[in-house]
């Protein structure tokens, strides 16, 4: 008999929920990936908040001197959507055998200072 389904944190989003049970349902997942999964669906429920935000107060706002700022919603955006692509990446959901494959990070760059 086949394990039962890891069901999705309540907490989610309905769209995050269905992107969880799609991947669970699609791969075979060890407990570290689902703790990645969920705070990949965390994170992609954070971006769109910040999104809806934005869509109604605007990307910037004029402070106190007068002058214009970049909405703090825009780095919370910005930073969901990296940590969303770094999780997903870190799942390697792209893999053929449907589970997440075990790979070496790429090569560090070299830096400048010679």
């Amino acid at each position: 008999m086949g394990e039962k389904p890891q069901k999705p944190p309540a907490h989610l989003s309905p769209a995050a929920r269905k992107f969880f049970r799609g991947v669970v349902e699609d791969y075979c997942l060890d407990e570290h990936h689902i703790k990645l999964l969920v705070l990949a669906c965390e994170a992609l429920d954070r971006g769109e908040q910040a999104r809806k935000t934005l869509a109604d107060s605007g990307v910037t706002f004029i402070d106190r001197f007068g002058c214009p700022r970049a909405h703090p919603c825009v780095a919370i955006e910005r930073d969901s959507r990296l940590a969303y692509a770094r999780l997903l990446r870190e799942l390697c959901l792209d893999d053929d055998d449907g589970s997440p494959q075990e790979t070496a990070r790429p090569p560090a760059l070299r830096d400048n200072r010679g």
